[in-house]
């Protein structure tokens, strides 16, 4: 990835400085991905663990067919092409998520929650593990990518040990807008830590509001969990180089819950197509809203009331 080659990208509209100090390849971790003690410190050390690869891509690319016939019944894509390339048809809709394409589908739990996604969680953490039983799936079509966040905002009520993989279900070259990782994100605690430290669930009790939270009519009171909708200046500001790789089948990104990360611009013609799902210890707590059969999420019943 040569930036003198790169086109314009832009994340929430805004071009990126693509010079060798503001912008740069993600870390590959695939040399280390059998050796969990290696894992645990590059991640104290990086934030994040690239690994490239480590997923079978023939079954990554099934549960793409799987999608992208979804999508193509639901009259989003362009059918004079191929249904794996996910052209969108213009005019068919804006999309932003799509957690409905991660229900009833089989292939896509048996791809993160078995075989080599759960094997090497085993090995990273050290122990028995769990995923949340909540799966996010992404359906991005072109435009604006995700804000600067971390995820603990969204998910922070049990183990601070919990992580996140965001698995590419095919490629995802950059100008289809993959992730980012905003580099040494994760040793800017001190200077983050008002922002870690809030619950995108809270409300306050005695605001004009609260009866519109409590009854659902609104879903957030003041706050969506964004960082920033400039990554520009977030990046002046903390330092380091935003980090993102054209991603292949198979690879996945895993980091914690203070790495800060967006996603680019979609310049593309397509529907980039990509899950999150997380891992924690077994014997660790986990966070209520995203556990049972039925997770609340950030319905009615995972909200936090206080006074303020």
């Amino acid at each position: 990835m040569n930036a003198n080659t790169l086109p314009t990208l832009t994340c929430l509209g805004k071009p990126l400085d693509l010079s060798p100090n503001a912008f740069g390849q993600l870390r590959r971790s695939d040399d280390i991905a059998h050796a969990g003690s290696a894992l645990r410190q590059r991640m104290c050390e990086e934030g994040y663990l690239y690994l490239p690869g480590l997923l079978d891509p023939a079954e990554v690319l099934g549960v793409r067919r799987h999608v992208t016939d979804r999508l193509a019944e639901l009259g989003l894509l362009d059918e004079r092409q191929p249904r794996l390339d996910s052209s969108y048809r213009p005019g068919g809709g804006a999309l932003k998520s799509s957690h409905d394409l991660a229900s009833n589908n089989p292939l896509l739990e048996h791809l993160l929650y078995s075989g080599a996604m759960m094997d090497y969680y085993r090995r990273f953490l050290g122990g028995p593990v769990r995923h949340f039983d909540f799966t996010w799936f992404r359906a991005m079509g072109p435009g604006h990518g995700t804000y600067p966040h971390c995820d603990i905002v969204y998910m922070g009520r049990g183990t601070s040990n919990l992580y996140t993989s965001w698995t590419p279900i095919g490629d995802v070259p950059i100008s289809v807008g993959g992730l980012m990782i905003l580099e040494g994100s994760n040793r800017q605690e001190a200077r983050l830590r008002p922002y870690l430290a809030r619950d995108v669930d809270a409300y306050c009790t005695n605001r004009p509001d609260a009866a519109d939270i409590e009854s659902g009519a609104k879903v957030w009171q003041d706050w969506d969990g964004r960082l920033t909708s400039n990554p520009v200046t977030l990046r002046e500001k903390l330092g380091g180089r935003w980090l993102t790789t054209d991603y292949k089948a198979g690879d996945f990104l895993c980091f914690g819950m203070g790495t800060v990360h967006a996603s680019l611009d979609n310049h593309s013609d397509r529907i980039r197509l990509s899950s999150d799902s997380r891992y924690q210890l077994a014997s660790e707590p986990a966070d209520e809203r995203w556990i049972g059969a039925a997770p609340v999420g950030h319905g009615v019943a995972g909200k936090r009331g206080k006074a303020c």
